[in-house]
C-alpha cells in the first residue's frame, strides 16, 4: 500500500472537521464563569500551598546548614 492511498483528501478532512466542531457542546455564560473562577481560585490556592511549603522547606534547610 502506498503512502498517498492512506491519506485522507482534504476536502474529506475539512468536512469531518467541520461535522465534529457541529457535535461540540458550548457552555452557556453563566456555567462558563462558574468555571473559570473555579480554576483561577484553584490556581490561586495551589500557588499559595507551595509557597507556604517553599518558605518552611527553605527555613528548615538554612536551620540545617547552620548545625
Amino acid at each position: 500500500m502506498s503512502v498517498a492511498a492512506e491519506k485522507a483528501p482534504k476536502k474529506s478532512w475539512f468536512k469531518g472537521l467541520k461535522a465534529e466542531f457541529k457535535k461540540i457542546i458550548w457552555p452557556d455564560k453563566k456555567s462558563l464563569t462558574k468555571q473559570t473562577i473555579a480554576v483561577v481560585l484553584s490556581s490561586l490556592a495551589l500557588g499559595i500551598i507551595i509557597k507556604v511549603l517553599d518558605v518552611i522547606m527553605t527555613y528548615g534547610i538554612d536551620a540545617l546548614m547552620k548545625l
